[in-house]
């Protein structure tokens, strides 16, 4: 089985992949020497980002590429992650937020017997005032709500082991994959449901303090963010109290 497996939702990324973002994926892969795989899920993208991925992977035997129709980060996430035949699977955002170096703070945590590692960002250095706000906000509500005992649980920068993947993502995926917009979906209730369902199911969990860059992206829109992801925390919440987890 492939050491590791990195996946990366996709939608209309032309911007940063003209950054050449995915040359820093490869770099430090290569430069770690484990044995990888790099699984880029595309969320049906309307603009050039399918032609730039592929031209990009043409001499990369590591990548595949991956399309969904559009159905949001999370249907882009799961889709990757049950393809990936890595022993740990990292997902990680195409911008580079959080750089895939940050991965080093990961690999030992697994070898002490953690299950999942997720990345938390201290202080949000650069993003604005209201992202702030609502990050405090959102806090609270998943503390009182779902009693979730993590600093952040929103950092697009987590790495699960295979039986956390084959026991959590089929009980949540039928809940993801329809976006009503033309816009990205980021799902922001997304990891919180995969959280939410690590720690009922008793995997070790580990927070890791990580680097962390405000990149501005119109799929991030606060207000209609926020409130679909306390929509998706009383779901959560009931669909427990029905049983269906």
């Amino acid at each position: 089985m492939t050491k590791l497996s990195v996946v990366i939702p996709a939608y209309n990324e032309s911007q940063n992949l003209n950054k050449r973002v995915l040359d820093q994926v490869v770099n430090y892969l290569d430069q770690i020497k484990l044995e990888y795989e790099v699984i880029i899920v595309d969320d049906g993208s309307t603009d050039e980002t399918v032609e730039l991925i592929k031209k990009s992977l043409a001499k990369q035997e590591q990548f595949k590429l991956i399309q969904n129709s559009h159905g949001g980060k999370a249907m882009a996430v799961m889709t990757g992650m049950q393809q990936a035949k890595g022993e740990v699977v990292l997902f990680t955002d195409m911008d580079q937020a959080t750089p895939i170096n940050q991965l080093e703070k990961f690999l030992p945590k697994f070898a002490e017997g953690f299950d999942i590692v997720i990345g938390s960002r201290s202080g949000r250095k650069g993003a604005p005032f209201i992202r702030k706000l609502s990050a405090w906000g959102f806090s609270i509500l998943r503390h009182l709500i779902l009693g979730l005992p993590f600093t952040d649980t929103q950092c697009g920068f987590k790495a699960f082991d295979q039986k956390a993947i084959q026991k959590i993502i089929p009980r949540i995926k039928g809940e993801w994959g329809v976006v009503h917009t033309h816009t990205g979906a980021v799902n922001a209730g997304f990891d919180v449901e995969l959280l939410y369902l690590a720690k009922k199911y008793g995997f070790k969990i580990a927070e890791v303090g990580v680097e962390w860059n405000y990149v501005d992206t119109e799929r991030v829109q606060v207000i209609k963010d926020a409130a679909a992801a306390v929509y998706d925390m009383f779901r959560i919440r009931i669909n427990d109290l029905k049983g269906k987890y």
